[in-house]
């Protein structure tokens, strides 16, 4: 009871801290902030699938294009309110999501990497070639509703909604579904011989990371007025989520929104250096020493700092 009661005074500390945050940065700062609130959401949602079940997805940009595309049209092409068009977007991103993807989930390992990877090209290809004045083609959507005005207006709206899912999949995760879905990706037949229906556990994760990631990807596009398929769907925008959640530390909460936020700043340091796609190479070579350093991730190293923390305390 008393770890539990410690986790609770965690989380409230952070939401707090980060309430708290425009208070003492720069706008500029909480502009970047911003961006890391939603990486934190689309690694999330890669990890609630991915990290607990040990199905590796490299088609997760589908799911959030998928919810990015749907808002976007009905506010833009049919002034639907925004009310209205963020959660048939997140609706049809899982109803989507489930009939395309849910089949591949009867096969696993590289064979499931490669067919999300391929239904992410697909799409690509899809929203460029099928009904341009719709989807804007090549050039994208540009002049879409945004939700707020202001770095900070932006910054508590993407805080919230990345607190309360963040939050909401702790709490998920700490139920015996969440055990029964980190027991897939530790031996998913020994799950299947104690009485459970895997298939059915997998398809609650799949909805579940849909769900997170059509929502992420609706309030994402209403945040930048625009959506260009070029770089919704490029590779090093699927590498920073997965990057993300595996440096942060997966199957756990916590560890991608770490990911994401030092995946995010360590970006925008090096962007003065290296403005060009090069910053992805450095990254990916410290992401990889600190990977190979701590497979379980920068969550680990807190634990540890916290451990330490507490035997000096008590010494």
């Amino acid at each position: 009871m008393g770890l539990r009661w410690f986790h609770f005074a965690l989380w409230g500390g952070l939401i707090v801290g980060m309430l708290l945050l425009p208070q003492v940065v720069s706008n500029g700062t909480l502009r970047t902030m911003i961006f890391a609130n939603y990486l934190a959401i689309f690694a999330i949602s890669w990890d609630v699938l991915s990290g607990r079940t040990g199905y590796v997805s490299f088609g997760h940009p589908f799911l959030i294009g998928i919810g990015a595309y749907t808002t976007a049209i009905l506010t833009k092409r049919f002034d639907v309110p925004v009310e209205i068009s963020i959660p048939v977007a997140v609706l049809f991103t899982m109803i989507a999501g489930l009939l395309v993807l849910l089949p591949a989930l009867r096969i696993r390992g590289s064979y499931f990497a490669l067919v999300t990877l391929a239904f992410m090209e697909l799409l690509y290809q899809l929203v460029q070639v099928i009904r341009p004045d719709l989807t804007g083609g090549t050039r994208g959507m540009s002049g879409i509703q945004t939700l707020t005005r202001g770095a900070a207006n932006g910054y508590y709206l993407s805080t919230t909604l990345m607190l309360t899912i963040a939050v909401s999949m702790w709490l998920l995760m700490k139920t015996r579904l969440g055990t029964a879905l980190s027991a897939i990706g530790m031996n998913e037949e020994s799950v299947r011989g104690s009485g459970l229906s895997t298939t059915r556990l997998k398809a609650f994760a799949f909805l579940t990371s849909a769900m997170i990631a059509g929502l992420g990807g609706a309030f994402y596009v209403h945040y930048l007025g625009s959506l260009a398929p070029r770089a919704l769907f490029d590779i090093n925008f699927l590498f920073t989520i997965i990057v993300a959640a595996l440096l942060g530390g997966t199957s756990t909460i916590i560890g991608p929104m770490i990911g994401a936020f030092f995946m995010t700043f360590l970006l925008e340091y090096l962007r003065p250096v290296l403005p060009g796609a090069e910053r992805y190479f450095v990254y990916g070579a410290i992401a990889l020493l600190l990977y190979m350093y701590q497979p379980k991730g920068l969550v680990e190293l807190v634990r540890r700092g916290f451990k330490s923390l507490n035997k000096g305390r008590t010494a």
